[in-house]
């Protein structure tokens, strides 16, 4: 993801996150971390070969612990595996950014997630009461070890 996908990637955030979409300053921050020799973040977008950005993802990394920050598919991209790729490319940085192991926050209220993230391994760890806000929806902590075994730049080629 680079700064000139941030206008795109809000109207996305927005339509699938309407009552907690980030800001756009959240995102500006996010990147600010993913480039050079220092980059903790990775940020990573989907777009069709017609190059129509379709989905984001995006990783923050540091003392051997990975962060899912945000995950995030097109309605009409639902389905498709998208998911299933861009949580796979962000487990491969987490690795080169040598963690050992991945958290991530899902609200409660989103099954079709758990089960994407159960698929990769992740496990339920507890919760964070009231955590999405302004709805106070509560967030599932889920964990995934990187130690166990080795899991499968910028941006993703959608085909199909």
């Amino acid at each position: 993801m680079r700064w000139w996908d941030i206008e795109t990637v809000l109207a996305l955030e927005y339509d699938l996150f309407p009552e907690d979409a980030w800001s756009p300053g959240m995102f500006w921050s996010e990147l600010a971390h993913a480039r050079g020799p220092a980059a903790t973040r990775r940020y990573v977008v989907a777009e069709t070969p017609e190059g129509r950005i379709v989905g984001y993802a995006g990783l923050a990394a540091a003392g051997g612990l990975g962060d899912v920050q945000t995950i995030a598919a097109a309605r009409d991209q639902w389905g498709t595996g998208l998911g299933s790729r861009l949580l796979t490319d962000l487990l491969q940085h987490a690795t080169a950014f040598e963690c050992e192991e991945v958290l991530l926050e899902v609200r409660v209220d989103n099954p079709r997630a758990q089960k994407l993230y159960e698929r990769f391994g992740f496990e339920p760890v507890g919760f964070r009461r009231g955590y999405y806000q302004p709805g106070n929806v509560d967030a599932l902590v889920m964990r995934l070890s990187l130690l166990d075994g080795p899991h499968g730049q910028g941006r993703t080629e959608i085909h199909g």
